[in-house]
């Protein structure tokens, strides 16, 4: 299983995709960056090894209608959400044994938890005025 791939033409698709209350694993990058072609087939590997989350492949150039003014630092940058809450978001070392066990370390917490965490500092707060993938992608089709 590959992970999705944000396309002009496919925001429809992409919002049923996460338009439940699952996990998506977003990951924003760049198609001149050197690290994130090399990064493709690790995250499209992290998709075949969790079915049950949403994998979403955006580049921040070609999607720029949907990231908007998305504080991308460095590549790539990974954005962890369940439902609408943002759990992560970041630059990660592109090494798929890191994003692994941040995938698996989110997951395992609990709806409360993730609330409580979700507000636990300005950063994170930020991250759910600023980051939810879902108000994100429904605003660039308005």
């Amino acid at each position: 299983m590959q992970a999705l791939i944000l396309e002009s033409d496919n925001h429809a698709e992409v919002g049923a995709a996460l338009a439940g209350g699952g996990w998506t694993v977003a990951c924003l990058c760049a198609a001149w960056c050197g690290t994130c072609a090399s990064y493709r087939a690790a995250f499209d590997g992290l998709a075949a090894r969790h079915p049950d989350k949403t994998f979403l492949w955006i580049d921040i150039e070609d999607q720029a209608d949907v990231v908007g003014d998305l504080d991308v630092e460095n590549f790539p940058t990974l954005l962890l959400q369940h439902g609408d809450t943002v759990a992560f978001f970041g630059t990660v070392v592109p090494d798929p044994q890191v994003a692994e066990r941040l995938i698996v370390s989110q997951a395992a917490l609990g709806d409360d938890e993730l609330a409580r965490l979700a507000g636990s500092s300005g950063e994170r707060r930020g991250w759910q005025a600023d980051c939810n993938l879902r108000v994100l992608l429904t605003n660039a089709q308005e």
